[in-house]
């Protein structure tokens, strides 16, 4: 059983996603494609009532592409960015 546990600990995935923290609004922050991020550099904002949220990088990588727009909604956990980390 425990050579089954250790079969997937080499596992490279190259991509990972950025999620909102919190629910409310999302505010952009100037990136382009293919900036590099580092880890805990802003993405963008989640607005909502009395409160702005950072949503931050949690990882160093590049940014494929965003996957909400300006002044979406969002909930909790739902995915804002792509990145290809390294």
């Amino acid at each position: 059983m425990e050579a089954l546990l250790d079969h997937g600990e080499g596992l490279l995935v190259p991509e990972r996603m950025i999620v909102a923290p919190a629910v409310g609004t999302f505010r952009p922050v100037s990136l382009g494609d293919g900036a590099q991020l580092s880890v805990g550099q802003t993405v963008g904002m989640v607005d909502g009532p009395g409160f702005s949220t950072p949503v931050a990088s949690p990882f160093t990588g590049q940014l494929v592409g965003m996957l909400v727009h300006p002044g979406e909604r969002l909930r909790e956990g739902q995915p804002v960015a792509w990145l290809r980390v390294h």
